[in-house]
């Protein structure tokens, strides 16, 4: 081979170099044998093979020389330690024992969550629904702990719904982060990624049972069963797809609340709740029922001037007031739809991802003190400051709203409360709207996640299972003045790296003596 292309014989080695790198770091990152990895190695080989062509004599002085022998010595050497990484690897991969060093044990399961996979009797799949925008860190590292404390009873896989919508659709996901657990025939929905969530729908996915909730009809209210925007059929879905039974209830036809009912929905009466069917309701609540009512201001509807004896029962009996008037907020565009801007410390709200709710016509719900009662009351929902519930319908009729100080309430304005009677453990939520859950609106912002939480807190199924609580324990660095920040800073930054570089030189060095 000619000298002049000799010198180029190297450039084949560095070639095929960056080609295997390149090809190893394709082969982490893509997890599998993509055409830019089959790319990269055919590049390696063609890299050694100008090489060889380039400078023959060179490639039989590495065969055949004592350089060989010393190489094929290492080479040897290099692959035996190779191979036992790889065994080791697989190893610890495959029965990787876990240590939990943090003191208060943060990364560690629950004991109720341990006992609850090991009484698992078959095997659980959860389907997380998580597209690429959605974080999944979380979710992965807790259905990883499950998976692993599972006895092989809990497999888990992520599924992108932007990628596969025909799959999503199929399980009723709705929304994106919702993990499905299934078990034979039967599945449990979760919305928000916890070891307390979880852990109750696996709960109940072990133990089936009936979970009925009724919708009250009769008033022109919404309707589970009915067709198009006036109906609440994608909220029946929702719930159907979390293992509920959703049925209607005529009170004035069968004149009892069933014994079954975990709660009692009634959702946008055009028409007064009579007195006889107040009477039914109190005395379900009586024994511990569950009541969420879904207001509308009476301008909207066809009360006129007749009494709401529903109204009258909640504000003396609940301490939840409905005001005669509409929400006006000038946040929103246009003014007569409400935006909470506000949510509590509770339940139904913890899990809402700070998502508004967006109500097309409200009405303010207040509370009210009741001496000597059991009732505790939370205002869930407000509006921002900038709104206020007028109180004069003929300037509403006259598209003329403007704020009265002297009878219209300023806002911020409440449009929710949840109350509980701790003597009962009867639950009531009061919402002063209710097509904001209607098919046309429920899936705009956080509008069918607010009514399927307050529909499981009512029907209690938000916690059916009480973790032991883990204690964080705090840790503060106190540092005493500047010298020992100067300390620190000398020693973490440049007495440690120095001293690794001095002594990398030194030994260079010592070898470079010896020849």
């Amino acid at each position: 081979m000619k000298a002049s292309l000799r010198k180029y014989a190297p450039a084949g080695l560095i070639l095929a170099l960056l080609a295997s790198l390149s090809a190893i770091g394709f082969a982490i990152v893509q997890r599998s044998f993509t055409l830019p990895v089959q790319i990269s190695i055919s590049l390696a080989v063609i890299g050694v093979a100008l090489f060889v062509l380039l400078d023959p004599q060179k490639t039989r002085e590495i065969l055949t020389g004592r350089q060989a022998r010393y190489s094929s010595n290492a080479l040897v050497l290099a692959l035996a330690f190779t191979g036992i990484l790889i065994a080791l690897n697989y190893l610890v991969y495959t029965r990787a024992p876990r240590w939990d060093l943090t003191e208060d044990q943060q990364h560690t399961l629950a004991k109720e969550t341990l006992e609850t996979l090991k009484s698992l009797q078959e095997p659980v799949v959860a389907e997380a629904y998580y597209s690429s925008r959605f974080p999944s860190t979380t979710a992965q590292d807790l259905l990883e702990s499950y998976k692993y404390n599972a006895n092989g009873k809990f497999s888990y896989e992520f599924i992108d719904p932007e990628k596969d919508p025909v799959r999503a659709r199929s399980a009723n996901v709705t929304r994106d982060g919702t993990i499905v657990l299934k078990q034979g025939n039967r599945s449990e929905q979760v919305t928000y990624a916890s070891e307390t969530d979880l852990t109750s729908a696996l709960v109940r996915l072990a133990n089936p049972g009936k979970r009925a909730v009724y919708f009250l009809i009769g008033h022109g209210e919404y309707s589970p069963d009915d067709s198009g925007d006036r109906s609440y059929s994608e909220i029946k879905n929702l719930l159907s797809a979390k293992n509920y039974t959703v049925n209607t209830l005529n009170l004035l036809a069968t004149r009892n609340v069933p014994e079954d009912a975990l709660a009692l929905i009634i959702a946008g009466p055009d028409k007064p709740v009579s007195t006889e069917e107040i009477s039914l309701i109190q005395a379900y609540l009586d024994r511990g029922g569950s009541l969420i009512y879904l207001a509308e201001p009476t301008i909207v509807t066809h009360f006129g001037e007749a009494e709401d004896p529903l109204a009258t029962y909640l504000e003396k009996q609940w301490g939840i007031r409905l005001g005669q008037d509409m929400v006006i907020d000038l946040n929103y565009n246009p003014p007569s739809v409400a935006v909470s801007a506000k949510y509590a410390q509770h339940p139904i709200t913890e899990r809402m991802y700070n998502l508004a709710v967006v109500m097309p016509s409200a009405r303010s719900v207040s509370p009210v003190q009741i001496e000597g009662n059991d009732v505790q009351s939370y205002v869930l929902t407000e509006t921002a400051q900038n709104s206020w519930a007028e109180k004069d319908f003929n300037s509403l009729r006259n598209n003329q709203a403007a704020f009265n100080p002297e009878q219209d309430v300023a806002g911020p304005v409440g449009l929710t409360i949840a109350a509980t009677n701790s003597k009962t453990n009867a639950r009531v939520v009061v919402i002063g709207d209710s097509d904001f859950a209607s098919n046309r609106n429920y899936a705009q912002y956080g509008n069918g996640d607010f009514l399927i939480n307050a529909i499981d807190w009512a029907a209690k199924q938000e916690n059916l299972i009480n973790l032991t609580p883990k204690k964080t324990t705090q840790r503060i660095l106190i540092l005493r003045n500047n010298i020992t920040l100067g300390v620190i800073l000398l020693t973490t930054v440049f007495l440690i790296p120095g001293l690794t570089l001095v002594a990398g030189i030194l030994v260079w060095i010592q070898r470079r003596r010896r020849g």
